[in-house]
């Protein structure tokens, strides 16, 4: 009988591998993420790959979602030195490094793509703070990128915090995400990725968040009536290497890999404009009767209001050093908008 070529069971293949080839030496590095390889993580890997691959001799395998498990599990393999590379958004790594929640904390980013990029690129929060942070846990942080506005799917209209009273909608595992749902007056229901869909087709939830490439490349618009955006969040996304990994590598290996990151942090930022545009056009071709609301100003009033309290609870939460990454966040964004 064929051994079922299960997430546990290739994970369990690529542990023996680097058993015997030694981590910091195998030629080839294995990358994992949390999307399709044509969606915004994939065409960042695949740039990052191509980048590798034509100034060294290494080469560079990549795991799309579900080939090694849901998020939890190719981080637990990159921590463990099973995978040399892994993306995984913030909002999984919220219990592992609280300090990254701030990503969830609404509002707080800007909505103009040229000023988030600068952002992203600048931020001592991001390339230096959070560094030290990501460090502390195995892991070297290589870039934060973001990967579109998020808009919420619904069954029903959304204009006003009082129309989420009594919506089960999904979130991420994320504390600050659930803080964030029950301001605006929904009711948080964490779910994995994979029992999404399902979910929505069986009213076990009502609603989800995502950026439109991703509903409309996962179908999500097939089980939702409504898609709204509040201008409430950016979907940020993190990728790091295995810092044992890292730490080991020669000096050129290194100099490659920081290279290869920015080239395809370059490439990801030129490629995501006017997606979010491209994406919706092919979600309404395929579903005519979709009601798109994007709010006023006025309509984002009282969700910007519940913003406030969602803050505080990310520095309860966090404590002085959530505290100091969030100022430090504020001085950054104020920085790149002048």
């Amino acid at each position: 009988m064929k051994k079922k070529l299960t997430p546990k069971f290739i994970a369990s293949v690529l542990a023996g591998l680097v058993m015997s080839t030694g981590v910091a030496q195998a030629d080839t590095w294995r990358y994992a993420f949390e999307e399709a390889l044509t969606d915004v993580q994939g065409v960042y890997a695949t740039k990052f790959k191509e980048e590798i691959e034509k100034n060294s001799d290494h080469e560079v395998e990549l795991f799309p979602y579900g080939t090694l498990g849901e998020s939890a599990d190719i981080m637990e393999q990159t921590q463990a030195g099973i995978l040399q590379f892994v993306d995984q958004s913030p909002g999984f790594t919220g219990a592992l490094i609280p300090e990254a929640q701030v990503f969830f904390v609404p509002y707080l980013l800007p909505a103009e793509s040229e000023q988030l990029s600068e952002f992203f690129r600048t931020s001592k929060a991001i390339n230096e703070d959070f560094k030290e942070l990501y460090a502390e846990q195995g892991l070297e942080l290589l870039k934060m990128f973001p990967e579109g506005e998020v808009a919420m799917t619904t069954q029903e209209p959304v204009k006003q915090p009082a129309d989420l009273n009594g919506v089960k909608f999904r979130v991420m595992t994320n504390p600050l995400l659930v803080e964030t749902y029950q301001a605006f007056g929904a009711t948080p229901t964490p779910l994995p990725w994979g029992e999404v869909y399902g979910g929505l087709q069986t009213n076990i939830i009502q609603g989800q968040e995502n950026p439109a490439f991703w509903i409309e490349s996962t179908k999500m618009y097939e089980v939702t009536d409504v898609i709204t955006f509040a201008g409430h969040s950016n979907f940020t996304t993190a990728v790091m290497a295995n810092k044992e990994f890292y730490d080991g590598l020669s000096d050129a290996d290194k100099k490659l890999v920081q290279d290869a990151s920015e080239a395809a942090f370059d490439y990801i930022v030129d490629y995501q404009k006017g997606l979010t545009e491209a994406s919706m056009d092919k979600i309404k071709k395929a579903k005519p009767e979709m009601v798109v609301n994007v709010l006023s100003e006025e309509e984002r009033a009282p969700f910007k209001a519940a913003a406030a309290e969602v803050e505080k609870k990310f520095i309860e939460m966090t404590g002085d050093s959530g505290k100091a990454i969030l100022e430090q966040m504020k001085a950054d964004l104020e920085a790149v908008s002048k």
